[in-house]
């Protein structure tokens, strides 16, 4: 490694290094899976957020299901909008503060898609102008209902909705286009009522030429969202469960997204993360957590964690993935696991954060993004350096002769890989 040192005369912004982070769940229902849309029962949500709230959790992400949200083209169901609207007012009462999730879309291996957009009527979700049309409209419809109400984060514009490429083929030209209509039509909606985000699985990060960018992760909408999964590049796998890469894998992911930011305060928002088996056996799993936690909150900028996810598949479902069973902070069964146990411990601690002022230069193209996975190059060098004690934020090669830049980041160090 060849190491750049230079003086910096603007001193480190001032914050005070004790600070007060979001810690959360993503809330999946205990009865029936997301499948309980279809007959939302407000006492069993209750029930359900309640053993949230009682682990010292602040805040819960939620989803609809888009066939029942807009199961037309031009038919937004009220039903459907005011049953969203009410799980908010219940995880408001329980003391959660809530993110919904707009587009589903894609979740836990599953996709859902409007009939309107398959078969004979099949439309590309991100090119076709009438259902990016018709999306827009849906998000406006769910700001509109949700506005105003006090225990909202914000609106989201789906899961993870980078999933859907395989079948939508798409340019990130295009996926520039679709995100700005659809950010603006949450935020029509919404007005000056919250966030107004999006989300994108680890492609968006390590793959190459990926159609969904870092760029665009880290510079639309309000704050930028991370989903660090272990099973991603096979990272757990790759190192081991116990692994300082696993440990850390959420806090790279943190500087990962700040460097494609624009704005150096950028907040960055670790969404999801979780310990699925068997990359994370359950025996490890509290350990896991608490690293994961106590890593990420040394981050700068950092908005919160949220983990996934609250209750295990019910193995009466079929046809999950096997760690779609094994997810939970609660068992199918409504009782708390270890890692729920763990968790709680986490979240209470004071939450440090540590001054990076030491940064791994990151020189890639998109076809070679890559090397900033698990198993690349750029991915072991910043690992390396974690365990040798360093805490490396990441700089873009781009942005390696901006001393404006880097001040404003404090970075007064560059580690070059050779």
């Amino acid at each position: 490694m060849v190491i750049d040192t230079f003086a910096q005369d603007k001193a480190r912004p001032g914050e005070d290094p004790i600070r007060t982070l979001r810690f959360g769940v993503n809330y999946t229902p205990r009865h029936g899976w997301f499948h309980s849309w279809y007959d939302f029962d407000p006492g069993r949500a209750r029930e359900d957020l309640a053993q949230i709230a009682g682990l010292g959790l602040d805040h819960v992400r939620v989803f609809h299901l888009w066939p029942l949200l807009q199961p037309n083209r031009t038919h937004i169901r009220t039903a459907a909008v005011d049953q969203l609207a009410r799980l908010v007012d219940l995880a408001g009462e329980a003391g959660l503060d809530v993110l919904v999730d707009g587009v589903q879309g894609h979740l836990s291996s599953f996709d859902f898609y409007p009939e309107w957009t398959r078969s004979w009527h099949h439309r590309n979700v991100f090119t076709d102008p009438d259902a990016v049309t018709a999306q827009a409209d849906l998000l406006r419809t769910l700001g509109r209902a949700l506005a105003g109400r006090p225990h909202l984060i914000g609106l989201q514009l789906g899961n993870e909705l980078n999933n859907l490429v395989e079948h939508n083929p798409v340019t990130p030209a295009e996926v520039d286009h679709y995100l700005d209509t659809l950010l603006a039509a949450a935020r029509a909606g919404l007005g000056a009522h919250g966030l107004v985000t999006h989300s994108a699985y680890d492609a968006a990060w390590y793959g190459d030429d990926h159609p969904f960018t870092p760029e665009a992760s880290a510079r639309k909408g309000d704050l930028t969202t991370v989903h660090p999964w272990v099973f991603s590049g096979d990272c757990a796998r790759r190192y081991g469960p116990r692994s300082p890469q696993v440990h850390h894998l959420a806090e790279y992911g943190t500087e990962l997204a700040k460097a494609y930011a624009t704005d150096p305060a950028r907040p960055v928002w670790v969404q999801e993360t979780g310990a699925p088996e068997p990359h994370i056996p359950a025996a490890d799993a509290p350990d896991f957590a608490r690293a994961t936690v106590r890593n990420a909150a040394e981050c700068e900028g950092l908005w919160g964690v949220t983990w996934w996810c609250s209750h295990d598949v019910d193995r009466s479902l079929a046809d999950f993935p096997e760690l779609e069973y094994t997810l939970g902070l609660f068992d199918a069964a409504g009782r708390p696991k270890p890692i729920a146990e763990a968790l709680t411990e986490a979240v209470a601690e004071p939450h440090t954060v540590h001054p990076r002022d030491t940064a791994l230069v990151l020189d890639c193209t998109p076809s070679t993004r890559s090397v900033s996975g698990p198993g690349g190059e750029y991915f072991e060098a910043w690992m390396r350096l974690r365990e040798q004690g360093a805490r490396p934020a990441v700089v873009l090669a781009e942005r390696a002769e901006d001393e404006g830049y880097l001040a404003a980041r404090g970075i007064k160090e560059l580690v070059r890989l050779p």
